[in-house]
Order: C-alpha cells, then structure tokens, then sequence
C-alpha cells in the first residue's frame, strides 16, 4: 500500500474542475458588482444619456440634448454642469407642474451658458441673460429641464417660480 498517513485520498473532482468552477463564480460576482454600479450610477443621475426633445420649446430652441456626469450637451456645443443640490418633491412638483403626491426629487445643477449663445432658429434659453442655473426632473421615460438667469439660486416654491422673472423656460425630452 503506497497511501501515506494523513494524506487524503484523491478527491472526487479533478483539480482542473475545482479552479475553473472557483474562476467561474469569481467572474460572476464580478460581473454582479460591475452591474451593481452601473445601476446605482444611473439611479444617482437619471438623466444620465441622450434625450429627444419632445415639447415644442425643445423642439424649437434646443433640439436634442444628452447628458454625462459633467456636461451636458446642446446642439451639439458642451457645457459644464455641477450639481448643486437634490430638489424635494414638493419643489418638482411646483417648477414642473407635477402632482406633489407622485413627484419624486429632482436635481438642480450650476451651469454657465452665455446670452450670445444661439441655438436652433437663432434662439436663446435666457433672452439677455446668462443661464445660470438648470433644475432637472425625470419620470415615466421623460427628462423636465428649466432654465434659469440670475446669480442666486432660484426658489423652488410655487409662489416664487409664479413671479419669477429668473425662469427661462420649461422644456420636455424623452428616451
């Protein structure tokens, strides 16, 4: 008998199986975390990606627009956005005309587009006004942006957007 003491017998499973199924779930929790990012990315910047305009002053002055973590991009021209802050639901529900028992939260971002920029048909987001700021809310597919001038944040209330005279414009994309 060749069997030395203490020595276990030959497993069951060839070695070669063991590391290849060992490599396999590996690869697979990899796999899970890579997944597991991508999603929370997405859902930490919804409007993440490319957009098609959809309402009429989209269509009219911005055309398509997308999104990445630090720009976004209109008429094909860059421009850097920063996140300022989240926007509780009752503030999307007073900028987007949302029901304040279904409106989530929303962002609003710094961003810095000069008056002399223009846009399709020779349009502005701000008339004379730099655009200063950018509050974004997606939902159900689709991207709700609103402009605004001036060098303060605006009041995300109802009253105070109804007499603002920061507010730009409204716009609508889609997916």
């Amino acid at each position: 008998m060749n069997k030395k003491a203490g020595k276990n017998p030959r497993p069951f499973w060839p070695d070669s199986f063991r590391k290849d199924a060992m490599r396999a779930r590996v690869s697979f929790l990899l796999l899970a975390l890579v997944l597991a990012c991508a999603a929370g990315a997405r859902a930490q910047q919804p409007e993440k990606g490319y957009w098609r305009a959809a309402s009429s002053t989209a269509v009219s002055i911005t055309g398509d627009i997308s999104f990445s973590t630090s720009k976004i991009s209109i008429n094909f021209v860059s421009y850097p956005i920063s996140p300022v802050r989240l926007l509780k639901p009752a503030e999307v529900a007073a900028a987007f005309d949302e029901a304040i028992d279904t409106a989530g939260n929303g962002q609003l971002y710094r961003i810095n587009i000069p008056a002399a920029r223009r846009f399709l048909k020779h349009n502005t987001l701000c008339g004379t006004q730099d655009t200063q700021w950018m509050a974004t809310y997606v939902a159900n597919g689709a991207l709700d942006v609103a402009y605004f001038s001036g060098d303060d944040p605006p009041l995300m209330t109802f009253e105070a957007l109804q007499s603002s005279t920061d507010l730009c414009g409204t716009f609508t994309y889609v997916r």
